[in-house]
């Protein structure tokens, strides 16, 4: 690598405007040289600094000492943990030696703009230092061990997107002690419908949020959401790209659920249907103004290379509320432990939210499983449905859906459960006019007969979308009576729905 040189670091600032140390000799970096005022060289000591930045993008910059100088990396997802995976460094321009105790703001519109905070800081020995590669091993609180950079340019400079002088990080020993890889992908716990536990004591309660269940992985400050059927809807909800900021270099795999709210600050699953389908970027930065969002976990399932799902309830409720997940499109909602229940469930009630869950405090967590550990007990009677085909509408709804034909899947196939012809907006039934028609058939859906007079006129689609309706109860021929309709489910497949206790 050339000596280096202070030149580039005092042009991209101005003294006086950023409070970053400022060198006042220009020309090649002539500060400490190791130990002894030597050069450092392989087999010699020198110190290291990490440093977390809130720049318009979080990265972390790693910086090691060199011959009176900082030599920088700007590390986008910090140094890697698991031995098979490289992370991106980015060489920087050469820092002074005064960097090494630097935090603070850097004010916006400024080079790097941002806030800057020690990661971490210790010393290393030098094992290999060349144009192409340089082997470290570094000694500090939070990271420990031997680390190789290697360029991945071509040895006149250049690359292929342009860029000169891009590396790559490896580390080259395990990683550290207990260390698991994050899973990519852990399935949610179910719950079975209820009701309240007779023992409190044994019990935490949750209220039921009328949303859609989301994990949400945090790595090197970037998210990924997956859905309950392993969608990646990361694309759906931009809003929640600041969480991987605010939980910065600790990664975790988090459970909870996506609500929005309606003007009254109620959960609504009806609002938040504007938000579930979008899979175009620039359409779901325009919603996201319009049709805020927000993230309720609930559940921590794996945290600073652990795996918590071994652990019960109660010590991953504690896990969760260290991390003190408060922010503009994020929270951590109360859990009551022992409760009492009851007590939980009517204060839902007066909130007008859908219920409660009780959770065993002893349970570990299950992914992907239904367990009697979790209980939903819900305030109003809700069942998810399939829709096997609509009446055309009549009147103001003359040209489109005037109501839904929906049902049950059975051991002999899909059996009719109800007429659905309230609860929709007139934005709603065009988009789904829309998906319905690609799905048109012939042959009606149903098993074991359907009532002539409901039915007249319908089209039939092939039953593959799952909604949920509102009702008041089942009549003794298995019919949904007085069925609202709350909205589409496209985290369920038909064959997960099923009659659900009343």
């Amino acid at each position: 690598m050339s000596p280096p040189s202070l030149d580039a670091y005092r042009a991209k600032r101005r003294p006086g405007i950023t409070p970053e140390p400022m060198p006042a000799e220009p020309g090649p970096a002539a500060g400490r040289r190791g130990r002894r005022g030597g050069r450092l060289g392989v087999g010699t000591a020198g110190r290291f600094v990490v440093q977390e930045h809130h720049a318009r993008a979080l990265h972390w910059d790693f910086r090691l000492e060199r011959d009176g100088a900082l030599v920088s990396w700007a590390l986008p997802k910090g140094l890697p943990d698991d031995p098979a995976k490289n992370h991106l460094a980015v060489h920087t321009e050469d820092h002074p030696l005064e960097y090494y105790g630097f935090e603070g703001e850097i004010p916006a519109g400024e080079y790097g703009g941002g806030r800057v905070v020690i990661w971490d800081r210790g010393t290393y020995d030098c094992e290999k230092w060349g144009e192409r590669e340089v082997i470290v091993v570094l000694h500090g609180v939070r990271v420990a061990g031997r680390f190789a950079l290697f360029r991945t340019d071509r040895p006149d400079g250049s690359s292929r997107g342009g860029r000169r002088e891009q590396w790559m990080i490896h580390r080259m020993g395990p990683g550290p002690e207990d260390w698991e890889p994050m899973p990519p992908l852990v399935r949610p716990m179910l719950c079975r419908t209820g009701d309240l536990p007779l023992r409190d004591e044994a019990w935490a309660y949750e209220f039921k949020w009328d949303g859609v269940r989301a994990v949400v992985h945090v790595e090197g400050g970037r998210v990924r959401i997956t859905s309950r059927n392993d969608l990646d809807v990361t694309v759906s909800y931009p809003e929640l790209r600041g969480l991987g900021e605010a939980l910065g270099s600790r990664p975790a795999i988090l459970d909870g659920e996506i609500i929005a709210l309606d003007p009254d600050g109620k959960p609504s699953f009806g609002i938040l249907q504007r938000r579930m389908h979008v899979g175009e970027a620039a359409r779901a930065r325009r919603l996201a103004a319009q049709v805020p969002a927000t993230f309720l976990a609930f559940d921590v399932l794996y945290l600073d290379g652990r795996r918590t799902t071994v652990l019960p309830y109660d010590e991953r409720r504690s896990l969760l509320e260290s991390l003190h997940l408060e922010g503009p499109a994020w929270a951590t909602p109360p859990a009551f432990p022992g409760g009492p229940g009851a007590d939980v469930l009517r204060a839902a009630t007066e909130r007008g939210l859908e219920g409660v869950v009780a959770k065993r405090r002893d349970s570990p967590y299950l992914p992907g499983r239904r367990s009697d550990s979790w209980v939903k007990v819900k305030n109003f009677r809700t069942q998810e449905v399939v829709i096997g085909g609509w009446t055309p509408g009549q009147g103001r709804r003359a040209g489109t859906i005037g109501a839904l034909l929906v049902g049950i899947p059975s051991e002999d196939g899909l059996s009719y459960a109800g007429k659905v012809g309230t609860g929709f907006t007139d934005q709603f039934l065009a988009d789904l006019a829309a998906r319905l028609r690609r799905l048109v058939r012939k042959r009606c859906p149903f098993v074991g007969g359907v009532p002539e007079a409901q039915v007249a006129g319908a089209v039939w689609v092939r039953p593959s979308l799952v909604g949920e309706v509102r009702y008041s109860e089942w009549t003794g021929d298995g019919r949904l009576r007085h069925p609202s309709w709350r909205g589409l489910r496209p985290d369920k497949d038909p064959s997960e729905v099923a009659v659900e206790p009343a």
